[in-house]
This record gives structure tokens, C-alpha cells and sequence, in this order.
């Protein structure tokens, strides 16, 4: 990525940084409306789900520009994914994600913006990865 994207990508996910309570229950509200059989992984407390979410994309966030020092972490995540049989669902988190920014950002969610965070992409694919 280049540093004009990674700033529009950090910059839009700061504009959600005073609602990343709300925007995660939108996360998850999606997520389980386009594949209910996604909601049985998650149990226990969903706050704190929710939480934990958003730290993991605040961190890839601001970890754009050096992507090599997130890829353990990504990884390791697949691999709690894995075990936790949410592994093939890369598609529907994905579409959730965008839905989600979508909603939380509004007008600010332009096409551009959008199309850089086809980074999502990139963790994706270095989770299954692992």
C-alpha cells in the first residue's frame, strides 16, 4: 500500500474510533444476518468479542505501513479461527466488515475509501495461511 492509502484507511477507521462500541454489535448483527450458522462460534460474552474485534483491526490499521510485524499475529488468529471452525467464512467477515464501515461512516465511506480496505484482503488470505 502506499502512504496516501494507508492514511485514508487509518483516517476513515479513527472517524469510528468514538462508536467502535456500537460499530462491532453492527459487525456482529451482519455477520450472523448473512450466515446465521456463524453465530453458535460465538459465545460468552459478546462485548467483549466485540472488544476484542475492533483491537485486532485498530492494530492492523495502525500497523499498515509495517505489515511484516503484524503477520504472527494474523496468523495466529487463523489459527484460533481454525479451531474454532470459522475458518472458511473469510467471504461473509469480509462483507460484514465493508457493511459495517459502510454504516458507521456514512458519506465518508466513498468508493475510494472502499477500495482501500481491500487490505482486509491481505489478512484474509495470510489467515488460512497459517
Amino acid at each position: 500500500m502506499t502512504l496516501e492509502q494507508i492514511q485514508m484507511v487509518q483516517a476513515s477507521f479513527a472517524k469510528i474510533a468514538p462508536i467502535v462500541g456500537p460499530a462491532a454489535a453492527l459487525f456482529y448483527q451482519r455477520l450472523f444476518t448473512l450466515d446465521p450458522t456463524l453465530a453458535v462460534l460465538f459465545t460468552g460474552d459478546m462485548r467483549k468479542q466485540e472488544r476484542k474485534l475492533m483491537s485486532m483491526i485498530g492494530t492492523a490499521v495502525n500497523s499498515l505501513d509495517q505489515l511484516d510485524s503484524i503477520v504472527p499475529a494474523v496468523k495466529a488468529l487463523g489459527r484460533d479461527m481454525r479451531i474454532t471452525g470459522s475458518r472458511t467464512h473469510y467471504a461473509t467477515l469480509a462483507a460484514a466488515l465493508l457493511w459495517t464501515l459502510e454504516q458507521a461512516l456514512g458519506a465518508d465511506f466513498t468508493p475510494s475509501v472502499s477500495a482501500r480496505w481491500s487490505t482486509y484482503e491481505l489478512l484474509a488470505n495470510t489467515m488460512p495461511a497459517a
